[in-house]
């Protein structure tokens, strides 16, 4: 029986903002204990006083910025006294910058570009919490871009203690980070007041993301689009990648693999053809995230396909001056992030040694890298 041909009018779309990233789901499923911790903490707002500040911690595409979202939309709808700021911090990277985004939230428009010091968006941000009796929880998505020259320890600062400078003023925060390897110690007038409750999101297993991606088939594309065997084709590679975000990436990149070739259904083929895509996309989005230690590590691996930690030190060491201590916890993130694989093998008469390899290619790592 010939394979049915899709119309040139037709998709296979039934509703492609699922496939989204900044989607919102309406039920978000396998993050209950994480949603109570998060509610719990913004429980002291309701009754008008300072929310707990907490910081939610785990690898990328765990529901970390999602939990968040779903947390806040509750409170727009439920808590007309608490006024929730999402800010992007990979975007905006200064204290400047990100004042202006909340200046924006609060007053409906952006400062001006130029001659407007940040004292006087500060002043305006606390001058309207103070006479609309609003109380502030502002969520700094991807804080780790501001652990470069203690960027973190200016914005922390300014919103915990900007009660000091004008009283009144309920400021908490959320942090959201992808990076729980970062031993970084807050500067003693941060550290004394941050203080944040710790929210652990786990990567998904395997059900939860077939769970999590068949709910999203079931509702985003059109009946008999995919079938159960092509998902879990998806769910494997979303399981290696540690990543929701690859899953989702998938389906749509199959789906519209598929309408190219003016197919009714996506096959194995549509997903490995957008596989290759997506896990480039995949490695990209994770590189931008690292500093520029872990880049030279990535970059030597790729260089040497495969060494001891020993070796790999000794030419980190050269290209950065840094030490053991770093590299290891360098290590260790890389780990997490699925980027290298380590094991012990044997290595003669010193005993074991550690070796390590990259577990994507080589020069796409480079090319990544070198960008």
């Amino acid at each position: 029986m010939p394979a049915k041909t899709l119309l040139w009018d037709q998709t296979l779309f039934r509703r492609g903002e699922l496939f989204e990233f900044d989607y919102i789901p309406e039920h978000f499923v396998h993050r209950d204990s994480q949603l109570r911790s998060l509610m719990f903490g913004v429980r002291p707002a309701l009754r008008g006083l300072r929310a707990l500040n907490m910081m939610c911690v785990g690898p990328p595409g765990t529901g970390k910025t999602t939990a968040v979202r779903k947390v806040f939309e509750e409170l727009s709808e439920h808590a007309q006294d608490v006024v929730t700021v999402h800010v992007n911090c990979q975007a905006n990277q200064t204290r400047y910058a990100i004042f202006s985004e909340i200046f924006h939230r609060l007053i409906g428009h952006a400062p001006p570009t130029s001659g407007v010091s940040f004292r006087k968006i500060l002043d305006e941000i606390a001058k309207y919490l103070i006479q609309n009796e609003k109380i502030l929880i502002v969520a700094l998505d991807d804080i780790n871009y501001l652990f470069h020259e203690k960027e973190v320890d200016n914005v922390l600062y300014s919103l915990l203690r900007a009660y000091e400078t004008h009283p009144g003023t309920k400021i908490s925060v959320i942090t959201i980070l992808s990076d729980n390897s970062l031993n970084y110690i807050f500067d003693p007038k941060v550290g004394s007041i941050f203080l944040p409750e710790e929210i652990f999101f786990p990567r998904y297993a395997w059900d939860e993301l077939k769970s999590i991606l068949s709910d999203r088939v079931k509702l985003g594309f059109y009946q008999g689009v995919m079938s159960e065997d092509v998902l879990d084709t998806i769910v494997d590679y979303t399981s290696e990648a540690g990543d929701l975000r690859v899953g989702i990436d998938l389906l749509k990149r199959s789906a519209l693999g598929a309408e190219q070739r003016a197919s009714t259904s996506v096959s194995q083929d549509d997903v490995q053809s957008a596989y290759q895509k997506s896990r480039m996309l995949h490695l990209s989005r994770m590189i931008a995230t690292l500093g520029s230690g872990e880049q030279a590590i990535l970059a030597i691996l790729a260089e040497k396909k495969e060494s001891t930690a020993g070796e790999v030190y000794n030419a980190f060491h050269e290209s950065t001056g840094l030490g053991y201590t770093r590299f290891h916890t360098m290590l260790g993130k890389l780990a997490a992030l699925r980027l290298i694989d380590t094991d012990l093998t044997a290595a003669g008469m010193h005993g074991r040694s550690r070796r390590i390899k990259l577990m994507y290619d080589a020069e796409d790592v480079l090319s990544v890298v070198h960008r």
